[in-house]
């Protein structure tokens, strides 16, 4: 059976801990590519095994990700009393503990389908805003039948494509956000592919384009981006970083846009086909199945592989259509987070200044993401471009986080490569190692909450503090077991005084990782010496 990563487990944890605590519907946050559909598959089938009369739909947007969920729940639990209600798929089971549906195919199908205690939605983010629409209505006629009926919501993106958060405002559906997993995190652990991003001279105007809803208005939008001109410059540059990459993706800003961006490439001797929602269900099966194969080097894309679409190999994103939607924004560079055999990393090409308007996509987050420029009056901080592979890296970078070319003191970034530092897909380094010369710990009384085991690490003249939640119930508690195995303790104490007894069991690290959260810090990695020296 396959086996949960630990932010996978603290996810399901979360969950039931707003459930035990008095919540309703809550929301959990995992990009792209950190496995929504197995802790969809544990959920289901953790629920079952302990209230057996359950009955559960699963409902998202596309048939790919109905197909794809079943399969997951099948391969974690293959006995599963699970079935499928999608036309696209050809399949109407009706009478399952466990349906996997498209929301076309059952949102006036309530008199048929039956009663269900849970609904587990996928890509949540797109669930408008509105009640009028087929998931309003689904899930009103859910609660009709059954009034105490739960909502779980999955996505990469905590707030809709065109608006705000899905937990805030008039008609929301979800109480809040009960997990989050941050992008870099997961990256620094192995889970989720690097990414990198160069400096790009071309850019687009979008002086004349107005908004509506929220975005770009699309004719617009298509006007001012598809210029033969910029076309050329932006593909020639996609070829030249793209050699050694096998599977591009260009998300565009019309159906003509993306036909002339598909052309251009052609014109180049690649492979590469234009998708979009007006292309044939068919036809769009067989270049996605040709792309997954390796026969197609490129896809460009309008509006139908920035959700849903996996193929884990993709390593560059073309950037071509601006969006004012932090959410599109997120899903596109989403689709290149995946790790595949061979893959190092995954180079993102910014065309349409996204990156400088919504924030670094690991600095995105439901507590707020960065501001798209500084306030008058403070410098603006820049980057800089690494002369040997064109990567983009903080100013104050001595080695290429790329490349690892070393810049000398009197080695200054050229000007015109110059570009701001939001432009960069990854915050930044990562923060620095600090030594630790010494800790210790003692007890941490809050009132209103239980004990809790205050670690403090002392690295030279700065002291960092982390609180292990021995006493407390469900995700805290597993993740102060964690923390206790991992520093080389033998079981956990159940308390902070059997702790406090017990601390000549725990190895104190030679270094730790500090970042910055608001404002506090926190510690979010460890390097002990015997590790160090292997």
């Amino acid at each position: 059976m396959l086996s949960l990563r630990p932010y996978q487990r603290e996810s399901l944890d979360a969950l039931r801990d707003h459930w035990l605590n008095g919540g309703g519907n809550g929301l959990i946050v995992l990009p792209t590519g950190a496995g929504k559909a197995l802790v969809i598959a544990a959920m289901i089938r953790e629920l079952l095994e302990q209230w057996p009369t359950l009955r559960i739909a699963v409902v998202t947007h596309v048939r790919e990700l109905v197909a794809q969920n079943f399969k997951e729940l099948l391969g974690y639990w293959p006995g599963a009393p699970a079935g499928i209600y999608s036309a696209g798929l050809g399949r109407r089971d009706t009478r399952q503990r466990i349906l996997f549906c498209s929301i076309q195919s059952v949102w006036n199908k309530l008199d048929r389908l039956g009663d269900f205690d849970l609904v587990i939605i996928d890509e949540a983010h797109l669930i408008p805003r509105s009640a009028d629409t087929s998931y309003g209505r689904f899930l009103s006629g859910c609660r009709d039948r059954v009034p105490d009926m739960r909502v779980v919501g999955l996505t990469a993106t905590p707030y809709r494509l065109d608006s705000g958060r899905l937990d805030e405002g008039e008609g929301r559906i979800f109480d809040g956000i009960v997990y989050e997993a941050n992008v870099g995190d997961l990256i620094e652990a192995g889970y989720l592919s690097t990414l990198v991003s160069k400096a790009t001279a071309t850019g687009f105007d979008l002086s004349g384009v107005g908004k509506r809803g929220g975005d770009y208005i699309p004719g617009q939008l298509e006007a001012a981006v598809n210029h033969d001109d910029i076309t050329q410059a932006a593909v020639a540059e996609m070829v030249a970083f793209g050699q050694d990459r096998r599977a591009w993706l260009a998300f565009c800003a019309g159906i003509k846009h993306a036909d002339a961006v598909r052309d251009a490439i052609r014109a180049h001797g690649l492979t590469c086909e234009s998708v979009s929602g007006e292309t044939p269900v068919g036809e769009r099966d067989r270049i996605i199945s040709a792309f997954r194969a390796g026969r197609i080097r490129c896809l460009t894309s309008v509006g139908v592989l920035s959700t849903g679409f996996n193929v884990p190999h993709v390593d560059l994103i073309g950037l071509l259509r601006p969006t004012a939607s932090t959410g599109l924004y997120v899903q596109q560079v989403g689709r290149a987070l995946r790790k595949a055999p061979g893959k190092t990393d995954a180079l993102i090409l910014d065309y349409a200044g996204l990156v400088k308007a919504h924030g670094p996509i690991d600095a995105i987050t439901a507590r707020g993401k960065p501001k798209a420029a500084a306030k008058e009056g403070e410098q603006e901080v820049r980057a800089k471009e690494c002369p040997a592979c064109q990567s983009l890296n903080a100013l104050n970078a001595r080695t290429c986080v790329t490349c690892g070319h070393e810049w000398t003191r009197d080695e200054a970034p050229k000007h015109e490569a110059q570009a701001d530092a939001e432009s960069l897909i990854l915050s930044s380094q990562a923060p620095p190692w600090l030594r630790v010369t010494g800790w210790d710990f003692k007890r941490h009384t809050k009132p209103g909450s239980p004990d809790s085991l205050c670690v403090s690490f002392h690295c030279g003249v700065s002291t960092h503090r982390l609180w292990v939640c021995l006493e407390h119930p469900g995700s805290a508690r597993g993740r102060a077991e964690r923390w206790w195995s991992d520093r080389g303790g033998g079981w956990a104490p159940q308390t902070v005084a059997e702790a406090l007894d017990r601390t000549d069991e725990l190895a104190m690290p030679a270094e730790i990782r500090v970042r910055k959260n608001g404002k506090y810090h926190e510690i979010v990695g460890y390097r002990d010496a015997m590790r160090e020296a292997a």
